[in-house]
């Protein structure tokens, strides 16, 4: 769960917000929170995704597509930003990992998880979505049938041909 001062109510100083921001900051950052942390494992990552997100509300006409159906628009807003970080963190990754240097105490659990996040990371977004959202957030075929506007068996489908990519990637 977030920490309080992750989803302190937030003070407009120079633009005044729509209508609603306010209540659907509050409704909403903790799962936004919570979802970015989950794809990105990092609090200070998740930090900014949070601060994304909602800053596209703010920005952008999407405040009306975020008051029209909350839930989906702030997983995905969520899972999309987080997806984005984790593409950059890859390009500007400065060194990759090494099998052969000697490294203290490392925990497979962890590089696992780095090296999913890298072959995530190399997925078209609507991919990496789909993935993260059945995944990681753990929505129904059916749900991302409606979400995607798919039919579930094409969802089913996309979700392997997904997997088979990530196997392949990890293995290199």
């Amino acid at each position: 769960m977030a920490s309080p001062q992750v989803c302190e109510p937030i003070e407009m100083t120079s633009t005044p917000a729509p209508a609603g921001f306010a209540g659907l900051y509050e409704r909403h950052c903790e799962a936004v929170f919570r979802a970015a942390l989950r794809v990105t494992g990092n609090p200070a990552d998740a930090e900014d995704i949070l601060q994304t997100v909602f800053l596209r509300v703010l920005s952008r006409s999407e405040h009306e597509t975020a008051a029209e159906r909350p839930v989906a628009y702030f997983r995905r807003a969520a899972v999309n930003a987080a997806v984005d970080l984790l593409r950059r963190r890859t390009v500007h990754a400065e060194t990759a990992y090494d099998d052969g240097a000697a490294h203290a105490a490392v925990e497979p659990a962890w590089l696992l998880k780095e090296q999913l996040r890298r072959a995530i990371a190399t997925l078209d977004t609507d991919d990496a979505t789909l993935f993260l959202l059945r995944y990681v957030e753990g929505l129904s075929n059916q749900e991302l049938a409606e979400e995607f506007q798919l039919e579930k068996n094409n969802v089913a489908v996309r979700l392997h041909r997904i997997r088979l990519r990530l196997q392949t990637e990890m293995e290199r």
